[in-house]
């Protein structure tokens, strides 16, 4: 007979968040995919219920690890995958294996639970009737004004060690879009940071720690012109950290659709013709 495999959303952050069904899931398993062992190994100690066999789920052996799970699973596993916190899948290992669950019309069990794309949502204040997940913030300029080009609410993580970068490079491009940086979702140090991108760029100068989501509220009917004081900041930033002045100004332009002489003309008080 066959078994299944339960997609089975863990906590963010928060134990007590894990539901009831959830946690009959993973106490019932006969095996477990996760991202990292470790992490999972902790979470069973702190859920203080017996460790079934942990398997690695991750990017680098996922595609080998579908195969042999299902295979598993058709023997009669009862397979919970599992992320390192989270809803599986959702920019986290897990979507090959679904896939071939489903091709194999082998049973798929998904439980609802924590997620860091809908928690923050909700806490950023920003509207919600439309809106969409953009995985990791993309790192090239054009796909940052795709992603203010849009009329939809934005959700997307960043990383604590980009994030001041980023937000300066979006303030550049809209300074008074609404947003939010949820940090620390459902954790001790939890913090919800709200304005506008400008407002947020300027308070989040220096980096930070932890996991980070980052809300976008829905473009205007209109884009709004580069803000040539937050590309001129994010110059001088560059410049300060070794980069030569003119090679910096022309990623700067790149990146703010700022024009490079107007950014070199505002760094140094010169024509960079002269």
């Amino acid at each position: 007979m066959a078994g299944r495999l339960t997609v089975c959303p863990t906590p963010i952050g928060n134990v007590e968040d894990l539901s009831p069904r959830a946690r009959r899931a993973l106490a019932e398993a006969d095996l477990v995919a996760c991202e990292d062992t470790r992490r999972a190994g902790r979470l069973y100690e702190r859920l203080e219920i017996p460790r079934p066999r942990l398997v690695s789920n991750h990017e680098g052996n996922e595609v080998e690890r579908a195969r042999q799970l299902v295979a598993q699973i058709e023997r009669g596993a009862r397979v919970v995958l599992i992320s390192d916190a989270g809803t599986p899948v959702i920019s986290d290992p897990g979507f090959r294996l679904v896939r071939a669950c489903i091709e194999r019309d082998l049973e798929l069990e998904v439980l609802p639970g924590p997620s860091a794309v809908t928690t923050a949502l909700v806490a950023s204040g920003l509207p919600v009737d439309h809106w969409r997940f953009e995985g990791f913030l993309p790192r090239r300029a054009g796909e940052l004004e795709r992603v203010l080009r849009s009329s939809e609410t934005v959700v997307a993580f960043e990383s604590p060690r980009r994030l001041p970068a980023s937000l300066t490079a979006l303030a550049a491009l809209a300074p008074d879009r609404p947003a939010a940086v949820c940090r620390e979702l459902t954790k001790l140090h939890e913090e919800v940071a709200r304005g506008t991108l400008g407002d947020l760029a300027r308070r989040f100068r220096d980096q930070v720690k932890g996991e980070i989501v980052l809300v976008v509220g829905p473009a205007a009917s209109s884009s709004a012109a580069p803000d040539i004081a937050f590309a001129v900041d994010a110059l001088r930033r560059l410049v300060q950290s070794g980069a030569r002045p003119r090679a910096a100004a022309s990623v700067v332009a790149a990146l703010t659709g700022a024009r490079a002489n107007d950014l070199y003309r505002g760094l140094t008080g010169r024509d960079p013709r002269e």
